[in-house]
């Protein structure tokens, strides 16, 4: 009987009604809350456990998760969820922001004697934006009406670009007195979105939401959500071609040609673990991580751990400079202004120096963009090697084993490549370090593909009221490809529609193509789509202006230092 009490009030508990306030107050005491179908999640016993690291659920506190948690997870996974329950809530939830953005919160004491004005003051946790490199007007102030009305007045006639752009901008450094230069190219940049994109009223967003939610139920009703195993044979076929050619010609000493096919064929396995770290093949968490370590890290000397735990965010805070690490490349790269300001990383936890490197590169950028992606995959090693060394992975639960398996995999790929080909095979050290370039400057087209898809696009926050598919498609491109090309791309030509469905095996994304360029048009979002040609153009095109807009704060200083004036900047 005790037990049937028992389990009578925990359930009591789980059907509990819980206010904003209720949950505000949880999560001042430091508790981990999420907000899955109107379920209120204590998750703070999972945070070690995760597969995906804590940061991603970090990143979702306070908000409503359900689109991004059913998106990235199985059914399994969320089915799991319902332990942590706590209780529920009703009605339209409305989004803190983070800790881990900034977000502040009291607990139900403090605000219980804080005054009504005082509160008004200090602005509610869901008003604020991060600390770092915070937009000047916050559109979270104004009301829903005018919101729609400034939308619906500023809104111009859309042209074939989705991209943002603030080239337009025409502000005189030296001119600025109430706000800085870079503010107000934060201000553009906020315009620009607000004005291109439907408006961040709730019942808009609602809007997407839903209909985001009936594309993704008629998706899964024609199958596109699973696997297309025979054209996982023909991708077989090809890393097989792929790998016998390189063996062959490095027994004949055709030691520089044999480098460019083993590049190819590591750029090749790269989609398939995309695949396998999205689940995407088997829809089975381990069987699928078990392919991806076989493949990333046996094969390839890359983790697959690292790049779960730094990818899950990206999906969840894209093109944000303080917190997605995808667009974190200081100090080589800036695909924003905001970079200028020094920021922290929340995800590597320590500042982005706008040092002398800094200045220098960025300036330069757009010519060194190609350059370094050539070199891309040795970062790659480093914080693989990183992530390992320091155990940064899960240390209990499903997960707990396979940082050992990696570390297995890392010893076996560095046996077989690093002392197997390049010390016993190759005889001289000039043709050594050649191969070793040549096979890794191979892969660069799989980071400039990579990059391709979001340094073009907005890096401005819009707040905690924008959907999670609005952000997706105003943060994400797409790129246009004749189908008997898909091969090179590896389904990363469709990261728009990746970003919206994740675990979606990359065979069927060309199928969905149309159904979510109707989606786009149905709630009125822009759907940015270019060749690859063109995209590289756009992402050039933001790198100069960065570039553009570094030299003109470096002036900006200069005259200021030789006028003794240093406020306001």
């Amino acid at each position: 009987m005790a037990a049937i009490e028992q389990d009578r009030v925990s359930h009591s508990r789980k059907e509990k009604v819980l206010s904003r306030r209720d949950v505000e107050g949880l999560i001042a005491k430091g508790q981990t809350i999420i907000i899955v179908d109107r379920n209120v999640l204590k998750v703070d016993a999972w945070l070690t456990y995760h597969p995906g690291g804590d940061k991603a659920i970090m990143h979702m506190v306070g908000r409503d998760a359900t689109d991004e948690v059913n998106a990235l997870h199985s059914s399994e996974a969320r089915q799991r969820m319902s332990s942590f329950r706590i209780g529920q809530i009703q009605g339209q939830w409305k989004n803190f922001l983070p800790p881990i953005q900034g977000g502040q919160f009291w607990s139900k004491d403090e605000m219980d004697t804080i005054e009504e004005g005082e509160i008004s003051e200090a602005a509610s946790s869901s008003e604020r934006s991060s600390i770092s490199g915070s937009p000047v007007f916050d559109y979270s102030d104004m009301s829903k009406e005018s919101l729609r009305l400034r939308h619906m007045e500023k809104r111009e006639a859309e042209d074939s670009s989705s991209v943002s752009s603030i080239s337009s901008i025409d502000l005189d450094p030296l001119d600025t007195d109430k706000i800085s230069y870079m503010d107000a190219y934060t201000q553009h940049e906020i315009d620009l979105d607000i004005d291109k994109y439907p408006s961040l009223d709730s019942d808009t967003q609602n809007d997407i939401v839903q209909k985001y939610r009936a594309l993704h139920d008629r998706i899964r009703s024609e199958g596109l959500f699973e696997c297309s195993y025979p054209s996982y044979l023909i991708e077989l076929c090809r890393y097989a071609f792929l790998f016998s050619t390189f063996l062959f010609l490095l027994q004949h000493s055709y030691y520089l040609m044999s480098s460019l096919f083993l590049g190819a064929f590591w750029h090749q396995l790269a989609f398939t673990v995309h695949d396998a770290g999205h689940m995407g093949i088997t829809h089975s968490f381990q069987t699928d991580t078990i392919i991806g370590i076989l493949i990333s890290d046996f094969l390839g000397g890359l983790s697959i751990g690292w790049w779960k735990r730094n990818h899950n965010v990206h999906h969840i805070v894209t093109n944000s400079p303080e917190h997605d690490p995808d667009i974190e490349h200081m100090p080589f790269f800036a695909i924003s202004h905001r970079f200028f300001a020094s920021l922290r990383s929340s995800y590597y936890d320590r500042i982005m120096h706008y040092d002398v490197f800094a200045r220098f590169a960025v300036r330069y950028q757009h010519y060194l963009y190609y350059p370094i992606l050539t070199l891309g995959r040795f970062n790659l090693y480093r914080l693989s090697w990183v992530y390992l060394i320091l155990g940064q992975g899960p240390k209990q639960g499903p997960a707990w084993w396979h940082r050992w398996l990696e570390i297995a995999g890392q010893a076996f790929f560095w046996t077989w490549f690093g002392y197997g080909v390049v010390y016993r095979c190759i005889p001289t050290t000039s043709t050594r370090i050649a191969f070793l370039l040549l096979s890794h400057m191979i892969t660069a087209p799989l980071h400039i593909q990579i990059t391709l898809s979001h340094f073009a696009m907005s890096t401005a926050d819009l707040g905690v009221d924008e959907s999670f598919p609005q952000k997706m498609l105003r943060t994400t491109m797409d790129v246009d490809c004749p189908a008997w090309l898909d091969f090179f791309h590896g389904g990363l030509q469709f990261q728009a529609i990746h970003h919206l469905f994740p675990r979606m095996p990359r065979h069927n994304l060309r199928r969905t193509q149309k159904l979510v360029q109707d989606f786009c048009k149905e709630v009125d979002i822009p759907y940015a789509l270019y060749g690859f040609v063109d995209g590289n153009r756009e992402v050039i095109g933001k790198l100069g202006e960065v570039g553009m807009q570094a030299a003109i704060l470096a002036r900006c200083q200069r005259v200021m230092s030789e006028r003794g004036d240093f406020g306001g900047h």
